[in-house]
């Protein structure tokens, strides 16, 4: 606080007195609140939503645990944290359950279920979802919701879920989204404020530990930036540039493999000096000898990063003192301690705990997650020294470093090589720099032949990456919808979804509109209901016959139109008098009641039409999905015309994932009557398998038993679906793969890991992801299906459920 001016100390000082539990959370704080994180604390202290868009590292937390801190302060009150991925999720869970303690902190994550009544609940935004659609009482007096990673929202194959959250949360919720620095948060903050109400939006784009950034040429460290005065201006360091040769450095190489533009930071040709690159051991001893070490080297394949540990490792590098393997041994000790030896033998086990003792180690999600979880508390604890990742750290968990080195500037995105994003490059080097520790952090690029300085220094100056809406409506989305809300209120909560936000940003506005001009009718229906009759109805003839007054009163009227208007006014008066409200004693109340209803019913249904006019693709994919529904049976329409779920809708309700109503069809045919549980976790395993582009036309082994025509059954199913989707304009699925069915078929009856492995070539981390989805439908069809199949699906449960694949959490 020293280096405040006497003005900004008073103002501190006023805004402390003015917001006094701000004032007592920042005193508890390791570090004086920035001014992003004041800002949108002091948006929550006055019970506004906020989105707060800042760099990996610069402290966005802060904001959620100041939610967390006001929750606590009132009697009750509740607050969800949601994550995008389990192991954040675990990781939250452990800091609030030292902050807090264990009685009032829970964790939901699907196959993990820790105290679900506590006051301070995570969870997995899937979770979340699920709880809104069930209307569970675990929603009571929830006061805040945390969005932690909400640009996740932009992910194709789980964005949607994040919509769905938000649009679906009750609107006294206040909610805390927490993005990395996109480029369109305001309009990302707008679409928070028509959906939401009172939502600030808080960006930053000062990184808390500045970025000092280098490139690697021969052993030598250069600054990226012209450190002369310029490198405001983001110029690019001379001696790179003479490096990079005298072409122009603005042209770009020819366009890469399968049109990706594989040159955009290399260009042909120039005087680069050989390879420029010195082997890993050495870029590690460097960095150590510099001082720059704990450092993660981001590596794009998983088979890159274990090869880099057995690299150093051969060199002989050992990076820590007695006293820190000693802790290492420990840690792992005390977290592996439930795993059988034959299984951490197949794991490669003696090799790992060599190179963390050495401090080295690789993270990927290939790695059983025991294992990842273990390198993030020792790299955490500063034990280990150098970890080499793939992105996936990028996101989310707690591991920053003094130096982040980036060994390619392109990776295989399953297709072809393409390279990285601005946003990308954001997110890695993001975790350069401990705040409290580092003066400053430091990005290493590592020189190849023809790096482009100007396009790489473009790389790193440029703002993030947009984000946008991956929301489209599902069949288990949508029967749930039309069963809390019906089909044409549930095609105005899709018109509130930030897709058609992007697409149409006037139509969230309007559809807000409509939502308000709906609460204030079913106001003044209250207001004018009448114990002795339907004052609506008699509301009604009182306009009719002052239409006839005016429209007779018009004009030069013929003989008969006269006639015709004045038999339709005696009638209508003669029902008005004789209808039993017209007796009430308050009916001019009641009626000004209903004039007022009747004209905001007007303008009500003038913009009902209005929207539908400018409806885009949202509700229209709704409405296909819908019809197939319907042809299926899994909603009908009602004898009063509305849209309803049926007995097999209400099973779909229940049943999440990509292949949804594949799975209530199955159910409803009874297509998995008969199955043994070891062939019923076969079934799932392709049913949630994303078959790869090496499996096709590939013959694979089927279980022995009623595996194989089941199966049969299954596609057949899947084949019906495929073309009625199609039929109806729909994308369709892919086919559904046995590829793992038969080593999911050998675990579920107690195979070794060591075996199913062997019939695979599945990484230990891939098989046990695979097995909880399988174990998470199951689940779900335990719970659904009727007593033979779901009896199956529990003992499936407890045969997957084993070794490796339960999860070892902390201690």
């Amino acid at each position: 606080m020293t280096s405040l001016s006497p003005s900004e100390r008073y103002a501190l000082s006023r805004d402390q007195r003015r917001r006094p539990r701000l004032a007592e959370f920042a005193s508890h704080q390791k570090f004086d609140l920035d001014p992003f994180q004041r800002a949108a604390c002091g948006a929550l202290d006055e019970g506004r939503s906020v989105l707060v868009a800042a760099p990996t590292g610069a402290g966005k937390t802060v904001v959620a645990e100041f939610a967390v801190y006001l929750a606590m302060q009132e009697p009750g009150e509740k607050v969800f944290y949601t994550t995008p991925i389990k192991a954040l999720s675990n990781q939250k869970y452990q800091e609030f359950v030292e902050a807090w303690g264990a009685d009032d902190v829970g964790l939901l994550t699907g196959d993990t279920n820790i105290n679900p009544t506590g006051r301070i609940v995570v969870m997995t935004t899937e979770v979340l979802r699920n709880m809104l659609y069930a209307e569970s009482p675990l929603l009571d007096r929830l006061a805040y919701v945390v969005m932690d990673e909400v640009h996740y929202l932009a992910d194709r194959f789980r964005g949607a879920v994040w919509e769905e959250v938000i649009i679906h949360l009750p609107e006294a919720v206040r909610l805390v989204s927490l993005s990395a620095t996109v480029s369109n948060a305001e309009e990302f903050g707008d679409w928070l404020q028509a959906v939401r109400g009172d939502t600030d939006v808080i960006v930053s784009e000062a990184r808390p530990v500045p970025l000092e950034q280098h490139v690697l040429v021969r052993g030598k460290l250069i600054d990226l930036f012209d450190s002369s005065g310029q490198a405001a201006t983001h110029r690019v360091n001379p001696e790179l540039r003479q490096l990079a040769g005298s072409r122009s450095l603005g042209t770009r190489s020819q366009r890469g493999r399968r049109g990706s533009d594989r040159g955009r930071y290399h260009r042909g040709g120039g005087n680069a000096p050989g390879t420029g690159r010195i082997d890993r051991p050495e870029v590690v001893e460097l960095l150590h000898g510099k001082h720059l070490l704990p450092a993660i080297f981001f590596v794009f394949s998983r088979a890159g990063c274990d090869q880099a540990v057995r690299q150093v490792l051969r060199s002989g590098i050992r990076l820590t003192e007695a006293s820190e393997r000693d802790e290492i041994r420990a840690v792992v000790e005390s977290r592996v301690r439930t795993l059988r030896d034959d299984d951490l033998a197949v794991l490669g086990y003696w090799e790992w705990v060599e190179g963390l003792q050495r401090g080295v180690a690789a993270h990927h999600a290939g790695m059983l997650p025991a294992f990842k979880e273990v390198v993030e508390e020792l790299f955490q604890r500063k034990l280990l020294k150098v970890v080499f990742a793939t992105e996936t750290l990028a996101l989310g968990v707690n591991m920053p470093a003094r130096s982040v080195v980036l060994e390619k500037l392109e990776k295989f995105n399953g297709e072809a090589r393409v390279p990285i994003t601005p946003g990308e490059y954001t997110q890695l080097t993001g975790r350069a720099g401990r705040r409290g520790i580092d003066v400053e952090g430091h990005s290493v690029i590592q020189w190849v032949d023809g790096l482009d300085p100007e396009a790489v220094a473009s790389l790193a100056s440029r703002r993030s990456y947009p984000m946008d809406s991956s929301f489209k409506p599902t069949y288990n989305m949508a029967v749930n919808l039309i069963d809390q809300f019906g089909r044409e209120r549930t095609r105005q909560v899709l018109e509130l979804s930030f897709a058609q936000f992007q697409a149409d940003r006037a139509v969230v506005d309007l559809a807000r509109t409509l939502r308000k001009q709906e609460e204030s009718m079913a106001g003044y229906e209250e207001a004018m209901r009448c114990h002795l009759g339907d004052f609506g109805e008699y509301a009604a003839l009182r306009r009719r016959i002052g239409e006839l007054e005016r429209e007779s009163s018009k004009g030069n009227p013929t003989h008969a139109q006269r006639e015709r208007m004045q038999r339709e006014l005696a009638a209508q008066r003669k029902a008005l008098r004789a209808h039993p409200c017209h007796g009430c004693a308050e009916r001019e109340q009641h009626a000004r009641w209903a004039e007022r209803w009747w004209r905001l019913k007007r303008d009500h249904d003038q913009l009902s039409r209005q929207i539908r006019g400018r409806t885009g693709q949202v509700a229209k994919r709704f409405d296909r999905v819908t019809d197939v529904l319907l042809e299926l049976g899994y909603v009908e329409t009602d004898r009063h015309g509305e849209t309803v779920s049926t007995a097999a809708g209400r099973t779909l309700k229940r049943i999440y994932g990509e292949r949804d109503l594949l799975v209530a069809e199955c159910l409803r045919r009874g297509t998995w009557d008969g199955l043994d549980a070891p062939s019923l976790a076969a079934m799932a395993a392709a049913i949630v398998y994303e078959p790869r582009r090496d499996d096709r036309g590939v013959e694979f082994r089927f279980p022995r038993g009623p595996f194989r025509a089941a199966f049969e059954a299954t596609t057949d199913a899947w084949a019906a679906l495929d073309d009625l989707e199609r039929d109806h304009r729909l994308p369709g699925s892919q086919v559904p793969s046995p590829a793992l069915a038969n080593a999911m078929h050998a675990w579920a009856r107690g195979a070794s890991l060591g075996k199913v492995l062997e019939d695979t070539d599945l990484a230990a981390g891939d098989f046990v992801r695979l097995a909880k989805q399988v174990v998470d439908l199951l689940d779900q069809v335990s719970i659904v299906a009727d007593s033979g199949v779901g009896t199956a699906a529990r003992d499936a449960i407890d045969g997957v459920r084993r070794g490796v694949v339960v999860d070892v959490i902390a201690s």
